[in-house]
């Protein structure tokens, strides 16, 4: 997805085994809210998730839906992952796959790629539409590697009941479970679906790691974190989970790569590589997506 211009986020130090609140700012977009949680000014990344934004929920008459013309990407890999809804991915390598709950599409866009996001099939009647959007930083010696395409089904994601919660392991490794979806370097991306009155242990094997509650209310220490919060771990500290009414929490986090620039969709290591990618979707380097002339012009 074509990142949104919005305010940086909200962030509170803590103490204990939580290190940061980050209170994400919204940006209304008419039938369609976002919400950025990163980057924030006091935490740019966790692990490689160099940018995690939350879609929705919303609703869209017959006739409209989400509609992201192709922009390019390079330096990252991306994971739309939907709790309701479909989206289509086109890209410049020609694939052509719709994204539904709990399953992930894996884009890599390494040295260049060129996707759209848009409606789905349900786009001639009521739809719904919620999920995470979230691009990982490609680590040192894999930032120019070929870009790829891989869609894995939702039955593919293994998924284990822990104390009354259910966890889905995205990507990574949590709980005894390992997920087949790709990681380029050390995270963990987890969906926890967990009852009122539920506690979970997230895992301490990680060095970076935070929480996002999706829905719903859970109590870290003596604290709560409510829908739209993000809690980043304190540094070997462990985050224990208790679920004061039915939550949604989104588990993310990972080795540490150091610096990363962001501007517009692009991530690198160096601002001329930034410099580089500029021109070259202005000079039409990049590649087109097949059947879709529009484009995201570079912004000024």
């Amino acid at each position: 997805m074509s990142i949104l211009p919005a305010t940086e986020p909200t962030c509170t130090d803590t103490s204990g085994a939580v290190a940061l609140r980050i209170e994400p700012r919204e940006k209304d977009l008419g039938e369609f809210t976002v919400r950025r949680v990163l980057p924030a000014i006091e935490r740019r990344m966790v692990g490689p998730f160099v940018f995690f934004d939350h879609m929705g929920p919303a609703e869209f008459p017959p006739g409209n839906g989400i509609q992201v013309r192709p922009h390019p990407h390079i330096g990252l890999s991306t994971i739309t992952y939907l709790f309701e809804g479909e989206i289509m991915h086109r890209d410049s390598l020609g694939y052509e796959q719709a994204i539904r709950e709990g399953a992930v599409n894996l884009m890599t866009a390494g040295r260049g790629i060129v996707h759209s996001e848009r409606a789905g099939e349900d786009f001639d009647r009521q739809a719904k539409l919620h999920g995470i959007q979230s691009w990982m930083a490609l680590p040192e010696g894999k930032e120019e590697i070929a870009p790829d395409f891989v869609h894995y089904p939702a039955s593919d994601l293994p998924e284990i009941t822990i104390d009354g919660a259910t966890v889905r392991v995205i990507v990574g490794e949590a709980y005894g479970e390992t997920s087949p979806v790709t990681a380029h370097s050390s995270m963990l991306y987890l969906e926890c679906r967990m009852p009122k009155g539920s506690t979970l242990t997230l895992p301490d094997s990680y060095q970076e790691l935070a929480a996002y509650i999706v829905t719903g209310e859970v109590q870290i220490e003596d604290e709560s974190y409510a829908s739209g919060v993000m809690a980043v771990a304190a540094p070997e500290r462990v985050i224990h989970l208790k679920a004061l009414e039915d939550s949604r929490v989104m588990v993310i986090g990972g080795q540490g790569l150091g610096k990363r620039h962001l501007w517009w969709n692009f991530v690198a290591r160096s601002r001329e590589r930034i410099e580089q990618a500029k021109v070259d979707w202005k000079e039409g380097r990049f590649g087109t997506v097949p059947g879709d002339s529009e484009y995201i012009p570079l912004p000024d």
